[in-house]
């Protein structure tokens, strides 16, 4: 696979209809010195033009990772993303390391790496409308983060090799989870870790819910299996490993409907009357947050 030539094919997906505009006006931002506060909210200070960045921001949407807080505009998007960042921090370490987020929607968890040091921090995702978003932010936050047009399955060809890959909620999307955890293996140097976190059912059974067309309302939701099936997936995968860091169930104090995004959220993907289950009458939504070792001698 030539990564270089499918790079410079996404490209023209920025010149897209609904993009291209976009573009503009971030084009049109103001350069300004700013002072940048890496905590809950990516929040950055020393702005010029705040009815520009809010307008801008606002063109933006559907913003469903954050928060962000540039100048005076709030970006209180769908998901509080940093009760997961806080949640995995204890259990990484990225000093001097090579780093990818496959995934990586706007580059919420990136910028909250930057703390860490790491020696390169590389984002995978094929949605021009969230690289616009990171750029946005970026135009700011002056990182020298890295964010790819491609997805997982373009990892194994990249021109680079990760001592840590995060893929946090990407494995239930895809229809053959066992070739994306190869995939992820691949991506990793001969030695390595995957933070990895994706729904799960309760179970002590080796199986997997296979939702008829939805999964609280997700139509491409595929495989959301028990732990111990998640398991054995990974260890097909190749990975000597497999250790549990964390389980949570999402609540509507993580995912929620703001004016940041469009359409609906959690409160409307559970049963009414039983938020135990969802709309659909399946186990609602919980996470397990797990680490997956690769040790090549």
């Amino acid at each position: 696979m030539d990564i270089q030539k499918l790079k410079e094919e996404r490209k023209k997906w920025m010149t897209w209809k609904n993009i291209a505009p976009l573009r503009e006006a971030l084009a049109s931002l103001d350069e300004s010195e700013c002072r940048t506060t890496l905590g809950d909210v990516v929040t950055v200070s020393g702005v010029c033009d705040n009815a520009k960045i809010y307008e801008t921001a606002k063109m933006l949407m559907p913003w469903r990772k954050g928060p962000f807080k540039i100048g005076e505009t709030y970006i209180d998007s769908e998901w509080k993303s940093n009760i997961k960042y806080n949640l995995l921090r204890p259990h990484f370490d990225l000093k001097n390391k090579r780093v990818a987020d496959i995934g990586c929607n706007n580059g919420y968890y990136m910028f909250r790496m930057l703390e860490d040091e790491p020696k390169l921090l590389v984002g995978f995702d094929p949605s021009p409308l969230y690289k616009t978003q990171f750029d946005f932010i970026n135009h700011f936050v002056k990182s020298e983060i890295v964010y790819e047009l491609l997805g997982v399955e373009h990892l194994e060809f990249y021109d680079e090799k990760f001592d840590t890959i995060f893929c946090l909620g990407v494995l239930y999307h895809r229809s053959d989870p066992v070739a994306m955890l190869k995939s992820l293996y691949k991506g990793l140097d001969k030695k390595g870790e995957v933070i990895l976190d994706t729904f799960y059912i309760d179970g002590d059974e080796e199986m997997a819910l296979c939702p008829e067309s939805s999964y609280s309302k997700i139509p491409n939701i595929y495989f959301v299996p028990t732990i111990k099936a998640l398991k054995n997936w990974c260890m097909r995968a190749g990975f000597c490993e497999f250790e549990v860091l964390e389980t949570s169930v999402t609540d509507a104090g993580e995912q929620r409907k703001t004016e940041w995004i469009e359409g609906q959220s959690l409160e409307d993907f559970l049963d009414p009357n039983d938020k135990s289950k969802t709309v659909e009458g399946y186990p609602a939504p919980q996470r397990v947050y797990v680490r997956l070792i690769k040790d090549k001698k």
